[in-house]
């Protein structure tokens, strides 16, 4: 059988730019191969660990994996590449990719290989598309992988707020909520320009016990009105709230549901927000280390009580924040913004 796949990779090299070359037999390697045949853009789709080769190449191959291996719906996920040497140690290799609509940024790691935070829609289905380019010197590759994706089997729960929360907005508040939703849209936007600034463990914005999870689906006043977006922590007035990891203070605000409100950009597409504050401590444009307190726990916006609402978004779509402390974020590099050059002598 590994002879017959490997005189069927052998003749696909001339009818296609690249070719796969997986461990995997059967269906899959079968499928694969029909897929290149109809879809030669659509070179790779595999639910699991892949290595990628030039065709005409095959020194330049790429490993991709990604980590967790099976990520849940509204998670994040580290997609790590390795490009094998061709024509010498010192040819550089660029990476680049896209995931659920937002671009990715990689960056060599300790080990050699190229790593970039990546997002897993809450509405994710089993599967989603990786878009991955991979140039090493003159040459460039592009494949798309396919990534599984495992239920998050979020809960539900009913909530009483006051009845201006749940009643149509007027024209002056829809205006306002507009404005706000702008001002948070264009972070989401600007993080992919800034550089990674967060380096090392994330830290939980407050010690206390989470009082409603990520993903809830939420009944206000008996009426099904969103998903909850975000994890919440347990605090008193007065409380101090910490930066869950470097970055630059992008937005203080006082939003209509979310009270008062400060965005942090760590870069590189990752934004942390922290709401319904009594008191904010920093100012936009302010950078801000791991564990600096920001603000003070409130009950500020649409809220039941006193609590830290923690938001995590790649870019604009929202994630799980706990899931950044499952992350292996060792291999990564300090952010350049942080590397103390040798003195000259």
């Amino acid at each position: 059988m590994r002879q017959r796949v490997a005189k069927a990779n052998r003749a696909l090299d001339a009818h296609c730019f690249c070719r796969f070359t997986d461990l995997h037999i059967g269906w899959r390697y079968l499928a694969g191969m029909l897929l290149r045949k109809l879809f030669p853009a659509l070179v790779l789709v595999t639910l699991s660990p892949v290595r990628l080769a030039l065709c005409q190449n095959p020194a330049m191959a790429a490993d991709i994996r990604w980590h967790p291996q099976q990520p849940i719906q509204g998670s994040f996920v580290f997609v790590i590449v390795r490009v094998g040497p061709d024509g010498g140690s010192d040819t550089e290799v660029v990476v680049s990719g896209n995931l659920a609509g937002q671009p990715l940024h990689f960056e060599p790691d300790r080990f050699g290989e190229h790593r970039a935070l990546a997002p897993v829609p809450v509405n994710a289905r089993e599967t989603i598309p990786l878009q991955l380019s991979v140039q090493q010197g003159r040459r460039t590759a592009h494949r798309v992988v396919t990534i599984g994706v495992q239920p998050g089997n979020f809960r539900s729960e009913r909530l009483t707020v006051s009845s201006r929360f749940t009643t149509r907005p007027d024209s002056a508040l829809q205006e306002r909520i507009r404005r706000e939703s702008a001002r948070s849209a264009r972070v989401s936007r600007e993080t992919h320009n800034t550089p990674r600034m967060w380096s090392g463990e994330f830290v939980r914005p407050r010690p206390s016990r989470i009082t409603s999870e990520f993903g809830t689906g939420r009944m206000f006043n008996g009426q099904l009105r969103s998903r909850h977006m975000g994890v919440d922590f347990d605090g008193d007035v007065g409380d101090p709230i910490r930066a869950a990891n470097r970055g630059v203070v992008a937005v203080v605000g006082d939003f209509y549901y979310a009270g008062n409100v400060v965005y942090l950009d760590h870069g590189a597409g990752l934004v942390t927000i922290y709401m319904h504050m009594s008191a904010v401590d920093v100012e936009e444009g302010q950078i801000v280390e791991r564990g600096e307190v920001l603000g003070k726990v409130g009950a500020t916006g649409r809220v039941t009580g006193p609590h830290t609402h923690w938001v995590a978004r790649y870019g604009r779509i929202s994630v799980n924040a706990l899931s950044l402390f499952e992350l292996d974020v060792a291999p990564l590099a300090q952010p350049a913004s942080l590397r103390v050059e040798p003195a000259e002598r």
